[in-house]
């Protein structure tokens, strides 16, 4: 599927063409660590910043790196995208890997002083008063002592179990009754708070290993503690699918526990940890091909997102309420009636994730809703949306889940809900054994003057009541029939194997989404041969297809200007001569994460009007999306959506220059100059009207400028 380029870029290397796609990625972990030096943000954020890009690298080596190694251990010669070994990635990734962890510590550093000057102190000594120190004693032996398990290392005790990403402490110990040598360890449970706060009015931050450290004495009476250290270890995570499973759901339910006893692929310890210990973890994990890591300052970043929760609201940014879309109040609330005037398109997290639930509760509770088909993701732990489902199904109605058990680290949540659902009637589908299933789709049939009416929900983002109040997504709502009956063809689809035929709307990915995306390339270079306006925008999270890089390399060639938003990964060059030089690439990272996955093509007018061709997608451009899974590419037909989307969403992320980063032909990324008018795309759509509203702006000086183009470019 797809077309088949014939002007492919001539080069003698891949690396000239495109960047590597672990390098990149870390090169995109390497800018949310920087916003936790951005001195414009409130402190706390700041430090949420750090422990994201702690538990962005968390993943990153639990998946990735655990990628390489295994390819590296079975011999496998495959290059990536820009012709490099395994072996040589993981050599490349091993150093920025290091670098990076260095650059979180020196940030740690810096904040630590600021966060001091703010009254939160963390591990800080010289804090810990008297009154302090009883109550710690005391905390730790009614708290932490009961749940902690310290077991001798020695022939008689085999060596215990360590964890994904478990804490530990190795104690050198001296027995004072006879001065025998004893080594012990203690393991932190994850039960376990990471740190402890000491009560008072200045906000004291113990780490649990500290105070096991301390109060080694209480733990090991008749000992003498010549030596401890900390250290963490983190597994290989990835759970792969057998083809011959005949049973996801109890495969999935033992591949999870087999995770927890993955490869260990990195081990951490602290700066002064005893060599003959370090040697004896390394024996006894078996770290051949482990990054070891050690570190003088704290170990696990992602932790410290629990001084994060600190009640310091004047450390933070100011709570944020999402509007309720004004299309739906002016219905009295009556999403069907809404949406049966005209489509809607609802932005969150500017606008209430509650309109998604909403949309389901009403389906629930309607006595002429016949059926509800929704695919689910990943959905949270507290879920509004399993529970209208669940009331749907006890109501009486028809109602299908198609439930994803391979969405990563979700597994075990995803079993729970499909469990739940199943034991109120729903009828649940897990999908291909292949693809994943990652399209956002709800679709409610309704009985209407003798006719069904069907109407349906598509959303770039999760059904998930946490991630929508901090990703900025689009939720379409349409009662466009022909998308109704698309709809119904993709459901169809995922339960039953029937491949769709004849879609009238939707381009569905694995079978017609990539070609549809090719036809429009492929349009705009046609168009700029003819000499008409070509133009191609495009929002992304990421951007790591050869096909589609090199069918945007064409493009480019022709002559077509392409204006690109990758938030993360992007493994094409900008800016080469010859190949790139009319693309360019920004990346946004600020309050909210950007999400949404939107494309855009001139088709041959001077300015993106009513005439561009606008889609949505669930799918980034990544071979997995384009190939193995189950997406939608879905065109917004509506003239008013369409504007929406284009002139608003798209357009103010073009014209951010506050958030925004560019990408240069060398890999490197550089903060765009904010201008003599600093342009914010969060803070304008948190202080304008929502996209479906009716008021006006409530700063008018922050309103989105008219596109200007520069020969064709936003």
């Amino acid at each position: 599927m797809g077309t088949q380029l014939e002007n492919r870029p001539e080069t003698t290397q891949a690396s000239e063409l495109y960047f590597n796609r672990e390098l990149s990625w870390l090169a995109f972990n390497q800018r949310v660590l920087a916003e936790a030096r951005n001195a414009n943000y409130p402190l706390l954020e700041r430090l949420r910043f750090l422990s994201i890009s702690g538990s962005n690298l968390d993943e990153f080596i639990q998946i990735r790196v655990a990628g390489l190694v295994g390819q590296v251990q079975r011999n496998i010669a495959t290059l990536s995208l820009d012709g490099r070994t395994p072996s040589q990635q993981l050599a490349g990734v091993r150093t920025e890997i290091a670098d990076l962890e260095r650059q979180q510590q020196t940030t740690w550093r810096e904040l630590r002083p600021l966060l001091a000057e703010a009254k939160i102190h963390v591990a800080d000594e010289g804090r810990i008063d008297a009154e302090a120190a009883r109550w710690l004693k005391e905390y730790f032996i009614e708290d932490i002592a009961p749940v902690i398990t310290p077991q001798a290392i020695d022939p008689a005790h085999p060596f215990p179990f360590i964890a994904n990403e478990g804490i530990g402490v190795l104690f050198n110990l001296t027995r004072l009754a006879d001065d025998e040598q004893v080594v012990e360890m203690v393991l932190v449970p994850s039960a376990l708070p990471r740190f402890v706060r000491v009560p008072g009015e200045e906000a004291l931050y113990v780490s649990v290993e500290n105070l096991i450290v301390r109060f080694a004495d209480i733990l090991f009476p008749g000992f003498r503690v010549e030596g401890d250290g900390v250290f963490r270890v983190l597994r290989d995570s990835d759970i792969e699918i057998e083809e011959e499973a005949e049973d996801l759901v109890r495969f999935f339910r033992t591949a999870i526990q087999r995770r927890r006893r993955g490869r260990v692929i990195l081990l951490e310890l602290q700066d002064d940890f005893d060599p003959d210990a370090e040697q004896l973890l390394v024996d006894k994990l078996m770290l051949d091909d482990a990054i070891m890591m050690r570190t003088d300052g704290t170990i696990g970043m992602s932790g410290l997102s629990a001084i994060v929760d600190e009640d310091r609201p004047e450390l933070k940014w100011v709570p944020y309420t999402p509007r309720y879309p004004e299309r739906i109040m002016e219905h009295d609330g009556d999403c069907f009636a809404a949406i049966r005037e005209k489509d809607i398109v609802i932005h969150h997290p500017y606008e209430s994730f509650e309109v998604v639930v909403d949309f389901v509760r009403q389906a629930a509770a309607d006595p002429d809703v016949v059926a509800i088909k929704q695919t689910l993701y990943r959905a949270g732990k507290q879920s509004s949306v399993i529970a209208a489902l669940i009331a749907a199904a006890e109501a009486g109605k028809a109602v299908t889940a198609v439930v994803e058990l391979k969405a990563r680290f979700d597994e075990e949540q995803n079993l729970m809900w499909a469990s739940q659902l199943e034991r109120a009637g729903v009828q649940v589908i897990y999908g291909f054994v292949d693809w994943k299933t990652h399209a956002k789709v709800s679709m409610v049939v309704r009985r209407e003057e003798g006719q069904l009416r069907t109407y349906c929900h598509f959303g770039t983002g999760n059904y998930h009541p946490l991630t929508s109040k901090i990703y900025t997504d689009l939720s379409f709502f349409t009662a466009d029939p022909k998308i109704g009956r698309d709809a119904v063809k993709l459901f169809n689809f995922i339960t039953g194997y029937v491949e769709p035929r004849k879609l009238e709307r939707l381009a569905i990915s694995p079978i017609g989404l990539r070609a549809r995306l090719d036809q429009c390339i492929m349009h705009e270079i046609a168009n700029a041969q003819m000499g008409k306006p070509a133009h191609i925008w495009a929002k992304l999270n990421s951007l790591t297809d050869q096909r589609m890089i090199d069918h945007l390399y064409a493009a480019s060639q022709a002559g077509v200007r392409i204006d690109l938003v990758v938030r993360g990964i992007c493994c094409l060059k900008p800016g080469i001569p010859g190949v790139s030089e009319n693309i360019q690439v920004k990346s946004v990272i600020g309050r909210f994460l950007e999400h949404a996955r939107i494309w855009a093509f001139a088709n041959g007018f001077a300015m993106p009007s009513h005439r561009a061709k606008v889609f949505i997608s669930s799918a980034d451009a990544m071979e997995r999306n384009l190939d193995r899974r189950v997406e939608t590419l879905v065109p917004i037909k509506n003239a008013t959506v369409h504007d929406q989307i284009l002139q608003q969403v798209l357009l103010a992320n073009l014209l951010d220059t506050e958030q925004s980063w560019k990408l240069w032909s060398d890999g490197s990324y550089t903060r765009v100059e904010p201008g003599e008018r600093p342009f914010n795309l969060h803070k304008y759509f948190m202080t304008n009207p929502s996209l479906s509203g009716r008021g006006t702006a409530l700063d008018e000086g922050a309103k989105v400028p008219k596109l200007a183009l520069r020969k064709g470019a936003a």
